[in-house]
């Protein structure tokens, strides 16, 4: 009988650790996603992103989401750039990703696996020539990848904070 409470209780605390650990993963996530936008407004013009598309934009994570138009790829190539994630051959700069990713609270839990995943769908359509296009691509393999790890934040959790930062304004 006291074996199986003992066991009842590690089972809990192991489910709460795993909880724990994807709420703070989603965290990372949705802090790396905000601080990546950032840079969205100063690029709309260089990628031709017309204010509708702009709009879109912000719902990145919303499983209906379209990687259609090739103007969000070259606003994703632009605002990397901003960055400087980008090697001059537009491929990630592993080191500076890593130092981005590493810029938020906590980033350094998912830093590893976030530059993991990007390389991953990078050698998967590197095939692509356009720069928008295979940058694109590459963002749609990032999102459902995420997605399926679970570390994708949810549209609310970006809403909420986009809220809470509007009215610290």
């Amino acid at each position: 009988m006291y074996q199986v409470k003992i066991a009842r209780w590690a089972a809990a605390l192991m489910l709460i650790s795993h909880l724990l650990v994807v709420r703070g993963n989603v965290d990372v996530m949705k802090d790396v996603t905000l601080g990546f936008g950032e840079a969205l407004q100063q690029c709309r013009e260089e990628s031709q992103l017309t204010e509708d598309k702009m709009e879109e934009f912000f719902h990145f994570w919303r499983d209906d989401f379209r990687f259609e138009d090739r103007e969000l790829g070259c606003a994703i190539k632009c605002m990397s750039t901003h960055f400087n994630l980008l090697t001059d051959s537009h491929r990630m700069h592993h080191e500076n990703t890593d130092k981005f990713i590493k810029s938020f609270p906590n980033g350094e839990v998912l830093s590893q696996l976030m530059i993991e995943v990007i390389h991953q769908c990078e050698q998967r359509y590197d095939a692509e020539e356009d720069h928008c296009w295979r940058i694109l691509r590459i963002a749609e393999c990032f999102k459902t990848s995420c997605q399926a790890r679970g570390i994708a934040p949810t549209m609310e959790l970006l809403m909420t904070e986009f809220i809470m930062e509007a009215e610290a304004t």
